[in-house]
């Protein structure tokens, strides 16, 4: 008897520790979270239409458009309430959806001629003041001025930055943590004290494992975009979709346990294989091209079909990126003030749902 308990207790270790390395794959969706006024059209469209067509992962791109109490010069005038977001929370409990908060961290901290939150009520963070935000912004121009980062050196950032994040997780009751990371070309810069003459590569690792620590310690995981880690010139991928300004040798610094979210929108590229084989799970991220949806689903497909046991795992799933606010996508998908012009993200969405439809 005594042999056969400890054999139950072995076997049911096992189960656990499958479990929690080999999860369903992620079919999910990244958008904005609603302004407060298209709350219920958000929350009808996780109900009537993600779950019934088993999305089981939404990315919902908060920033600061939360009413943070830690920090409530944080808020955007938008803000959503905790009461509305508990709303959003008991729907994806219900619809067995995982919810997975986003606020982008290092780059992203600006956009067009306007700065983000954080560096606005903070401009001692910026990794370089002297390039000024432009009355009319145009691209390209003579700073490279695309998006402004934060100095992820600077003493007092991450007091601020982790508290927000500590704040909306649990708002949120999420298990992980989306950092954005993607787009980073102010890095290590020679106006910056701090960042002057460092390993861009080494900044850029060095603040992905920060956020990734920062995380593990209350047993969360870390989710980034994978743009930087890919090197633009090698691929051919060019500064967009990967790094051209040296930062992709980070590839190697960080953990493996943080996902990778792989994004290209004009082409199937078929980088999902290489952070898959340098040990990263990865998450194929389409935008608004149907076919290009298509034809990364049926690569995603065919990586698995031939990949060996330790490596099929790590193709952790598929992901539709919305990068419009979220009533803009809401009304367009639901034939609202259609505009064909930007439809490219519901039809890839619909591709998605097609796919999985056919082929199971």
């Amino acid at each position: 008897m005594k042999g056969k308990f400890s054999m139950l207790i072995l076997l049911a270790g096992t189960m656990i520790h499958l479990a929690a390395v080999d999860p369903p794959p992620v079919r999910g969706i990244c958008m904005d979270a609603p302004a407060p006024e298209d709350l219920d059209q958000f929350i009808s469209f996780m109900e009537n239409e993600l779950a019934p067509e088993g999305i089981n992962t939404l990315v919902v791109m908060i920033h600061y458009n939360y009413e943070y109490e830690s920090y409530p010069n944080l808020r955007n005038p938008e803000a959503l309430s905790e009461k509305e977001v508990k709303q959003i929370v008991r729907t994806a409990e219900k619809s067995g959806i995982r919810l997975i908060p986003q606020i982008n961290l290092l780059g992203h901290q600006s956009w067009a001629g306007n700065l983000n939150k954080l560096l606005e009520e903070y401009p001692e963070f910026d990794e370089n003041p002297s390039v000024e935000m432009p009355e009319k912004y145009e691209w390209p121009n003579e700073d490279g001025l695309y998006c402004k980062s934060y100095c992820p050196l600077h003493p007092g950032v991450h007091k601020v930055v982790f508290a927000v994040v500590d704040e909306i997780m649990e708002v949120f009751e999420a298990d992980a943590f989306h950092a954005g990371m993607d787009e980073v070309f102010y890095i290590g810069e020679d106006e910056c004290p701090r960042c002057n003459g460092k390993d861009r590569s080494e900044l850029f690792a060095g603040e992905v494992n920060r956020i990734r620590d920062h995380l593990a310690a209350s047993g969360k995981e870390l989710w980034i975009w994978g743009d930087r880690l890919l090197d633009g010139g090698t691929t051919g991928l060019g500064m967009w979709e990967a790094s051209e300004n040296d930062t992709h040798r980070a590839i190697d610094m960080i953990d493996k346990d943080v996902v990778i979210c792989d994004w290209h929108y004009e082409r199937a590229e078929p980088t999902a294989a290489y952070f898959a084989l340098k040990g990263f799970r990865v998450i194929t991220c389409p935008y608004n091209k149907p076919e290009v949806t298509k034809a990364q689903l049926e690569m995603l497909d065919d990586f698995r079909a031939h990949s060996n046991n330790i490596l099929k795992p790590r193709y952790y799933g598929f992901m539709q990126t919305v990068w419009s606010p979220a009533g803009r996508f809401l009304d367009l998908y639901y034939g609202e003030g259609e505009d064909t012009g930007r439809m490219g993200p519901v039809e890839s969405f619909r591709e998605m749902v097609r796919f999985y439809n056919d082929t199971e």
